[in-house]
């Protein structure tokens, strides 16, 4: 693999290599408002007070195991995205100690993304000055500027990546366990109010944002890492695909729980080790070795934990919904690249064939217990909101698929020889952003 850019000269330029600044400089990309970094954070902020708020709850009702499991999910969940919004940032290399304080009281995210929105009008302001500014004034305050707005425009890019992982990792981590538990205790008690209503939306929401995520994330995969832009219809139809197949999913799922109790958790265990195990039975069946992309963690042991950590953020995505790549240990890329039917078809046959074992067990074990009627139309129901998800999946894949010669960003000159080797550039650190965007860990190759 082409080694993406050289970091021999970051520290010295404010954490910017210079192959970086080469790009942007010469490749400026559309500024758009960090609507997703704000959206990020405003879920995070909203699922943490209203766990934390129910927790209280059951604190009070004496409640002990719904408040155990309520404020693990919420602190593995948390946990986890300071850690992913630090490694992103580099933070420990950099010797950040106000941003660590925050993170350590575990308002990051928030912080974060107070610097995105201060750093966005930053730059408008300096694109603004830079128009304005006569062409025959070319001194040092311009080079000054056209560095500043390089190092706005690079803070900006790698925060929306980091976001977009934090999103990711929070959703199958910590959102959706949470969605699971807290539906399986309004079936247990039959009650919901409206602080574990408000819970249960922001979970998901954040599991349904994080899906959409792994499917925008495949796709520029699937096309040279290239940026995509989806068509609201696409972005529709994607919504709808992933809303259905997350509700279905976690409703069946919750359903089960309540109706076998601590019996259900073998089945749980394994649907999840099958994801989990796949890739390394296919690894071991290939004869392949271990991927030797790693120079930094060239030591077997870390590679192979770098490895089961990626596995097991895979099989947690699966186990939700369908994470839209396989896993290619053998391969130095670790994800396929190639949109394989046979792997989607294999997928949401074996999930179907579960969803139906679960719901039959809960019309016929624990129907009548947790509902006191309807629990066959219901059940009817959820199969039929999961055959729906797999129709706009359909849908989407056979006549909304974006392709990548008319939805690249812009800023693309192919009609301009020179431009070409910073286009190549270009691919290739989004090539390296997304494959870290998509399972963090994986960049660890690249630190």
């Amino acid at each position: 693999m082409d080694p993406v850019f050289e970091e021999t000269d970051e520290e010295s330029t404010g954490g910017v290599s210079s192959l970086e600044e080469e790009i942007v400089l010469g490749q400026r990309p559309h500024i758009s408002f960090p609507f997703s970094i704000l959206f990020s954070t405003v879920l995070y902020c909203g699922e943490v007070s209203s766990a934390l708020y129910m927790f209280e709850i059951y604190r009070k009702a004496n409640d002990r195991f719904w408040m155990s499991f309520t404020i693990i999910f919420i602190i593995a969940g948390v946990t986890l995205d300071q850690i992913t919004l630090m490694f992103f940032n580099k933070d420990l290399r950099r010797n950040k100690a106000a941003l660590l304080f925050w993170h350590i009281l575990l308002l990051g995210p928030i912080v974060r993304c107070s610097q995105a929105i201060i750093n966005y009008h930053k730059l408008l302001k300096n694109l603004k000055q830079e128009k304005e500014g006569s062409q025959d004034s070319i001194t040092k305050r311009n080079t000054m500027l056209e560095r500043e707005i390089a190092l706005s425009v690079r803070d900006n890019f790698m925060q929306q990546k980091a976001f977009k992982c934090m999103s990711v990792i929070q959703a199958f981590l910590g959102s959706a366990p949470q969605l699971i538990f807290q539906i399986y205790i309004t079936l247990t008690i039959r009650e919901w109010p409206f602080c574990r209503a408000f819970l249960m939306t922001c979970s998901l929401l954040s599991v349904t944002y994080g899906a959409i995520h792994c499917n925008i994330l495949a796709i520029q995969m699937s096309n040279n890492d290239a940026t995509i832009k989806l068509q609201p219809i696409e972005f529709i139809c994607v919504m709808i695909w992933r809303f259905l197949e997350v509700i279905s999913r976690v409703v069946t799922l919750a359903f089960f729980a309540a109706s076998l109790k601590l019996k259900s958790l073998p089945f749980f265990l394994i649907i999840y080790c099958v994801p989990l195990l796949a890739p390394w039975l296919e690894f071991w069946k290939s004869g392949a070795h271990l991927p030797d992309n790693t120079e930094n963690n060239s030591n077997m042991v870390g590679t192979v934990l770098m490895l089961i950590l990626i596995t097991l953020l895979y099989a947690a995505i699966n186990f939700s919904c369908w994470s839209a790549v396989k896993l290619q240990l053998s391969d130095e890329e670790i994800i396929d690249r190639r949109q394989r039917w046979g792997h989607r078809f294999l997928h949401y046959s074996f999930q179907f064939l579960e969803n139906v074992i679960m719901i039959l067990v809960f019309r016929f074990v624990g129907g009548k217990t947790l509902l006191n009627c309807c629990d066959s139309l219901i059940a009817m129901q959820i199969i039929i909101t999961y055959l729906l998800a797999i129709g706009f999946m359909l849908l989407f894949y056979q006549y909304l698929h974006p392709r990548w010669s008319a939805k690249v960003l812009p800023g693309r000159t192919e009609n301009q020889p020179e431009a070409l080797n910073k286009n190549k550039q270009l691919r290739n650190y989004y090539h390296f952003c997304s494959r870290a965007e998509y399972f963090s860990i994986k960049s660890m190759s690249y630190s």
